[in-house]
Order: structure tokens, then C-alpha cells, then sequence
């Protein structure tokens, strides 16, 4: 079973979201996204200060199965990646909750974290899948 933090938001393209103590968020891709994804080879994130919309295909993450985009979970401006990813995208199999994160955003407004799915929606979720 893919591990579920309970403390934060996930969205149905398996996108998880943090809220930080400044108002940004840290987002990144699920366990059990990077389950289904296998090793990673490549991650292409986007540039700082790009507004996105929700649901917006804003990076690439590529595994030795196949090359996939990441959503933007909410609408924002990106404040900082994670540049650490270029020269070690497997930082996001060992440790996606951690040291794989990828990307912080100042959202467009955080009610839209709240709309995101809380972790027994997501899990109930990943299961039915």
C-alpha cells in the first residue's frame, strides 16, 4: 500500500500539496504515482514566477517506463523548484514527500487547497482505481 500522509491535499492526477507556514505551497507527485511511474530519469520543471492555472500541465517527469505531465494541482505563480531533481530526479521515488518535491507556489488563492482531495478521499480513491 502507497504511503498517505495525513497532512496533506492530493489531487485526482496524484499530485500532493503542503500548505507552509508562509502561505506557499510544496507540491509534488504521490507514492503511489511514483509507484506506478517506476524509476526516474528526468524531471523538466517549470521557471520561477510562471502563472499556471489549475490542472495545467507545468513539468515533465520521465521514468524508464514512460514520460509524464505534471499538473498543477491549484492556480498560482511558481516561487521556487527543486533544482536538486536535475542532477537526482530519483530523489522523488526515495523520498516524494521529502527531498522529491517539486515545486513551490504562491496560489491564487488557498481555498483552492481545500478543494483538493483530503487523504481518505485519496486513498479510497487510489484503491478504486
Amino acid at each position: 500500500m502507497s504511503e498517505v500522509p495525513g497532512d496533506l491535499r492530493y489531487s485526482t492526477s496524484h499530485e500532493w500539496v503542503r500548505v507552509n507556514e508562509d502561505g506557499t505551497v510544496t507540491t509534488g507527485i504521490s507514492d503511489h504515482a511514483q509507484e506506478q511511474l517506476g524509476d526516474l530519469v528526468f524531471v523538466e520543471l517549470p521557471e520561477i514566477d510562471h502563472e499556471m492555472e489549475a490542472e495545467e500541465a507545468c513539468a515533465v517527469v520521465e521514468s524508464v517506463k514512460a514520460a509524464s505531465d505534471f499538473y498543477a494541482p491549484i492556480a498560482g505563480t511558481v516561487v521556487e523548484v527543486n533544482e536538486d531533481l536535475a542532477g537526482a530526479p530519483e530523489a522523488v521515488n526515495q523520498d516524494p514527500y521529502g527531498a522529491g518535491w517539486l515545486m513551490r507556489i504562491q496560489p491564487s488563492s488557498v481555498d483552492d487547497v481545500d478543494r483538493l482531495m483530503s487523504p481518505e478521499e485519496y486513498r479510497e480513491f487510489i484503491e478504486s482505481e
